[in-house]
């Protein structure tokens, strides 16, 4: 057996289109966890066979905006990435990644995906969270299904990502 180190770099990655409460919930329950936390924005550039609604500069400053706002910011830094995810770790030094998990589906999806990682770099720890039950059924996609068609998603994100919202598809009907 190899020598044990500690974990002291993690990242959470994502698509972050936009970032919720969901995903705030993860990033600040890994920070404490762990010192230094890397927020891993993916370019996703065919996810779901259209691509983000949010470009990849507007997802990493709505981040940065909300993680201002929540003062989640020492120890923690925003990246934007493309190619693949143990890559980016082994570039910038991380040994574990960070996924929150909502359901046994989500389990299901990420356990195939750490096994994947284990197989490209084992020396990267694959590290799970349960999301917070009030967040359990929080997803990008239903916000922005919701704010396409008019609702108010003001308990799903962060007021930064509200005001985006609200730009890219118009106010929310009373």
């Amino acid at each position: 057996m190899s020598e044990l180190k500690l974990v002291q770099h993690v990242v959470v990655p994502g698509t972050f289109d936009p970032i919720t409460y969901g995903h705030l919930d993860v990033i600040a329950r890994a920070r404490r966890l762990f010192p230094q936390v890397t927020v891993a924005v993916a370019a996703s550039v065919g996810k779901n066979g259209t691509g983000p609604v949010f470009s990849l500069d507007e997802r990493v400053q709505m981040i940065r905006d909300t993680l201002a706002e929540s003062q989640i910011v020492e120890g923690v830094e925003v990246l934007p990435f493309t190619g693949l995810l143990m890559d980016f770790c082994q570039e910038i030094g991380a040994g574990g990644v960070v996924k929150g998990l909502r359901a046994m589906t989500d389990f299901e999806y990420e356990l195939q995906q750490a096994d994947l990682n284990y197989r490209l770099r084992p020396g990267i720890e694959s590290i799970f969270v349960m999301g917070s039950p009030e967040f359990g059924y929080v997803s990008s996609s239903i916000v922005r299904e919701l704010a396409y068609l008019g609702s108010d998603v003001s308990f799903l994100v962060p007021s930064v990502v509200e005001r985006r919202l609200h730009e890219r598809f118009g106010e929310p009907r009373k």
